[in-house]
């Protein structure tokens, strides 16, 4: 079992910053992959952005430029900086993690999902 705690999410104006973060916890796997996905009221859970214990990440064209996903692997803590946020990005912001590699963005190939933390972006 491996157990996910988002924290970090919060209400900030459109074109604002804000850093969401997740921390890992029980039995993790040497070789991981940990991502961030987002569901808004009345839509599909989407992918944002992941990244494996290599360094190796992917991103949703949506977020390009805008986020950055990093890991700090001596903690097992997965962050997301978003930057340049749009009421568009509002949405629960979830953390999710797979016991392989492979940086990708398909919510049926993670295992463990935390519980989400929301986002909110005023216009």
């Amino acid at each position: 079992q491996v157990q996910l705690v988002e924290s970090g999410g919060g209400s900030v104006q459109a074109g604002g910053s804000l850093r969401v973060s997740c921390a890992a916890s029980g039995a993790i796997h040497s070789r991981y992959s940990m991502a961030w996905f987002r569901q808004a009221p009345g839509k599909e859970r989407e992918g944002v952005a992941s990244i494996d214990i290599y360094g190796e990440t992917t991103y949703a064209d949506f977020v390009k430029g805008r986020f950055t996903i990093s890991q700090d692997n001596a903690k097992n803590t997965l962050y997301l900086e978003m930057n340049s946020l749009k009421p568009e990005d509002s949405a629960m912001y979830f953390c999710a993690y797979k016991p392989r590699t492979g940086a990708d963005l398909f919510a049926y190939d993670y295992y463990y999902w935390g519980q989400g933390t929301p986002v909110t972006v005023s216009s």
